[in-house]
Order: structure tokens, then C-alpha cells, then sequence
């Protein structure tokens, strides 16, 4: 997902025996297809499909309840909240989950400013995101550094968030642009992120920004099994005039070859949908990458 100069307000809504050592053990010995089951998802066949709401949203700013069941009228199976979700009360939260429990779908993980893992906000994040059922916190931007230690610091604040909000059960990912794939001092700083942090932190992967950088997203799958537990499928056309705003299926993106790699080596646990903008409404848009997907995925 792009950064916004400031992340968008949202409208308000209304009120509506096993140690933790052999757990890991276990799961590091369980085939990628049955991690799912494993982590109380579905099997990889059925791996769930949601929609990172940033793509639609306009329409979430006007409407936050009518837009989610619109986009779980579609077939999305969960969605992902950004930013402005810290600006809620517990009770607006609480209201939102009724809202996704009512429709039967879920928020696997959240996308959240850097400021939301300091000391100052980290534990109404955590908050929220256990009321929304969410089981990661996704740092979904971190400001290009000039150097590798700018990078490590990145993947320090990581597992210090870990730490904190592991009694909470809730787990910590980061989200990739393109700056990450471009090397710094002779290394790649998504590299430094993935060595210097605990394999609890997810590897969100987000592939649009990984083909744009020209990295090849199935390689870094390939390289870092088990911690690619989403990927954000948004696609990349090399067409100056498109670019991101090509939709799920018209780009560069080789998705059988991706989907494969990540279910039999990344861990993938559920896909979300991302899109910056088309040639069509927001709403038609997620419809179309829908089918897509869906067709793709078969």
C-alpha cells in the first residue's frame, strides 16, 4: 500500500501440555499446505481471500459499515483495515466486529503508521485489533533509510512490538514497498528485515511493489519459507500510464507462479486484494479483482 502524506480520516461510525518451544518445533515440521489448519486457518486450497480496504477507500471514508457488506456481498472472505481504525473508540471497534461476525467474514491483520508501535499508542492498537479479531500488526510503512542500520533499527522496533504484544497473542508483520528491494551500502533492506527479526514477524509480501523494484517476488518467497503468511496480490503493469492501476491479472505478476510458491513454501495463511485505482469505480474495481483472482486461483 502507497503512503499517504496523512492517512486519511475515516468517517466516525455509529455505535452499532505443549511448551511454546515444542509448538514451534511441530509447526516447523509441518508440511506448508497443512499450516493453515495448523494456525486455525482453512487448508491451502481454501485459503481465504480479503480485500485490504485501501481500496476502496472513498468509499469506506463516506460509508465504513455499508462498504464492508458490500465487499463481503462480493465473496471476500475478510478484509484488512488501515490507518485511521486507531481513531475509533473501543465501542465503534466492538460495533465493527458485531458488523464482520454478522457477515460472517474476518480481520486476519491490521496496516498500521510506525507511530502505532511506540510506547504512546502500541496498547490501543492492541486493543482494537484484539476486539476486531485480528491476529497481526502489520507496520505497513516505514520511511526510506539512507543506511543499513537506519534498516536494522526498523526490524529492532519490530521485535520489540513482538515482544509486547505476544502475551496478547497477537503477532507483528511488515509490509514491503519498493524502496525495500533497492540496495543500500551492497545489501537489500528487506534482507536486513528478514535476518534481524524473530520468525514470528510476518513478511508481508506486496507484490506490485516487489515487480516495480524488479525483484522477483516467487525467489523471495522460495528464500524465506514459512514467514510469508499474506501477500497483498496487487498487480504492476510496466506501462507508465497504468503502473498500479492495472487490475488483478493485467499486470507483470505471474500469479500461478505465486500462488504455488506460497503455498508450498511461504506458509501463506490468507490473501488479501489490494488496489490503488482503475479505470472503474472502487467497488466495481474489488468486484473485478475478485473474479479475477478467483479464476486464477481455480
Amino acid at each position: 500500500m502507497k503512503r499517504l502524506p496523512r492517512w486519511r480520516n475515516m468517517a466516525a461510525m455509529p455505535y452499532s501440555k505443549f511448551s511454546r518451544r515444542s509448538f514451534l518445533a511441530l509447526s516447523a515440521a509441518l508440511p506448508w499446505a497443512l499450516r493453515g489448519v495448523a494456525s486455525g486457518l482453512v487448508p491451502s486450497r481454501k485459503i481465504p481471500v480479503g480485500l485490504e480496504l485501501y481500496s476502496v477507500r472513498d468509499e469506506l471514508q463516506k460509508d465504513p459499515q455499508g462498504t464492508v457488506r458490500a465487499v463481503a456481498k462480493m465473496g471476500y472472505q475478510d478484509v484488512e483495515f488501515y490507518a485511521p481504525y486507531l481513531e475509533w473508540s473501543e465501542a465503534q471497534a466492538k460495533d465493527m466486529r458485531k458488523l464482520l461476525d454478522d457477515l460472517g467474514i474476518h480481520c486476519y491483520s491490521t496496516h498500521n503508521d510506525e507511530d502505532f508501535f511506540s510506547d504512546s499508542k502500541i496498547q490501543k492498537a492492541r486493543d482494537l485489533n484484539k476486539i476486531l479479531g485480528s491476529r497481526y500488526m502489520v507496520l505497513a510503512w516505514s520511511d526510506p533509510k539512507p543506511t543499513l542500520d537506519g534498516w536494522t533499527k526498523v526490524a529492532e522496533t519490530l521485535n520489540r512490538a513482538a515482544e509486547k504484544l505476544a502475551p496478547a497473542e497477537l503477532k507483528v508483520g511488515y509490509h514491503n514497498h519498493d524502496a525495500e528491494w533497492k540496495t543500500v551500502e551492497g545489501k537489500r533492506p528487506i534482507e536486513v528485515i528478514a535476518s534481524n527479526t524473530k520468525p514470528s514477524v510476518m513478511l508481508q509480501l506486496d507484490v506490485g511493489t516487489c515487480l516495480e523494484a524488479g525483484a522477483d517476488p516467487v525467489a523471495w518467497i522460495k528464500a524465506n519459507p514459512g514467514r510469508i503468511r499474506s501477500i497483498h496480490c496487487k498487480d504492476w503493469s510496466p506501462d507508465p500510464n497504468v503502473g498500479y492501476k492495472t487490475l488483478f491479472g493485467e499486470g507483470k505478476a505471474d500469479w500461478k507462479a505465486i500462488f504455488q510458491a506460497a503455498e508450498n513454501h511461504g506458509g501463506v495463511e490468507f490473501y488479501l486484494i489490494e488496489q490503488e485505482g482503475s479505470r472503474y469505480p472502487e467497488l466495481e474495481t474489488a468486484r473485478r479483482c475478485l473474479e479475477a483472482f478467483r479464476s486464477t486461483h481455480a
